[in-house]
Formats: structure tokens, C-alpha cells, sequence
């Protein structure tokens, strides 16, 4: 009787792991990934079965965005005026970018009186009629250098965008690491 169980049992072990071998091979057949574990499979909210990819590793190859030059035919004072603003910026955006950008180039001595256009699509005619700055033949914000003025267009009435370049991003009201998604109207600097 003992032989008969512990026959039954050894049979039973084996069918169960044969199963189960049979199990995972039909779903590496199923799968398009080559591993067990590389596909994640779920139900959306609409019922339908989805699989997601399983990132098991850090991803070596991450984006870099160049650092800026620091030209020193530019007034040094544009780099203070970024810094300052890098110091005073949020961490969101409160749609205020020109103001935080007058109020730094007013604190670092750029210019000599807070600028009056409303408009951050304006900022740049203004700083170079009133205040001595020149347009760069720059068309990539990652060109632009240290301290530069960044100014946006925007929509119809919609008021634009203005930043200031720092080494590693860009700064108005808010810190990033890359530039505004909208049209680059101009680089601005003062010699």
C-alpha cells in the first residue's frame, strides 16, 4: 500500500510540473518578447487585454542637453541677471515670465529702468529699441549663451514667452531644462 501511494504521489509531482513546464512554453510561444517576464498583460478599463513592456534595467543612454557657452563679448551682467532669476524662479510656471525677467535684469543693472511692454512677444523689440541690446542669428535655444534673452511668439492674443538662458536650461518664473515648445522669435544680448 505504501509503494502504491508514494508511486501516486512521485506520478502526481511530475504531472504537475510537466504541466507547468507546458504552460510557460506555450506562453513564450504567445509572447512576442523572448523571456517569461519581460511582458506585463492587464485588462484596460475597457476590458480589452494590453500588455505593457517591464523595464527591469536604468536606461544608460539618457537625454543630455548641452550646456551653454559663456561668451565674453556679452555684459557680464546678463549672466548675474540669470542667476538671479535662477534664484528667485518657482518650480511651475505662474504665467508671469516676462515680470520675473524684467525684475532681473533690473536687479543685476542691465538696464537702467524696468521695462514697460506688456507682452512677452514684445520684449525683445523693446529691448533692443530702448536699452541697447541686438538680435542674434541664433535659431536654436541651445546656442543661445549664458544670459541671453529668449523671447517667444504666441497666438493672436496670447502673450507670448521670454526667458533667460542659464548654463544648464532656462529660467523665467520657472526653472527647465529645455526651452519653451514655442516659436523663437529672437536671441537678445548686450555688448
Amino acid at each position: 500500500m505504501r509503494k502504491i501511494l508514494s508511486l501516486s504521489v512521485v506520478g502526481a509531482f511530475c504531472m504537475a510540473v510537466f504541466a507547468t513546464q507546458s504552460q510557460a512554453a506555450d506562453l513564450k510561444k504567445d509572447s512576442k518578447s523572448t523571456s517569461l517576464f519581460k511582458t506585463f498583460f492587464f485588462k484596460d478599463a475597457s476590458g480589452s487585454e494590453k500588455s505593457a513592456e517591464i523595464v527591469t534595467k536604468y536606461q544608460p543612454g539618457k537625454i543630455v542637453y548641452p550646456v551653454a557657452k559663456i561668451d565674453p563679448s556679452i555684459d557680464p551682467k546678463l549672466r548675474r541677471a540669470a542667476t538671479i532669476a535662477e534664484e528667485r524662479a518657482r518650480a511651475h510656471s505662474r504665467s508671469r515670465c516676462w515680470h520675473y525677467v524684467k525684475e532681473a535684469l533690473v536687479a543685476a543693472g542691465v538696464v537702467s529702468s524696468r521695462p514697460k511692454s506688456e507682452f512677452a512677444k514684445d520684449a525683445g523689440q523693446e529691448l533692443v529699441s530702448s536699452y541697447g541690446f541686438k538680435k542674434l542669428a541664433v535659431r536654436d535655444p541651445f546656442k543661445a549663451p549664458v544670459g541671453s534673452v529668449l523671447v517667444y511668439g504666441a497666438r493672436r492674443r496670447a502673450a507670448g514667452h521670454v526667458e533667460l538662458r542659464t548654463k544648464d536650461g532656462f529660467v523665467s518664473d520657472f526653472r527647465s531644462k529645455i526651452p519653451s515648445h514655442r516659436p523663437l522669435l529672437g536671441v537678445y544680448v548686450k555688448s
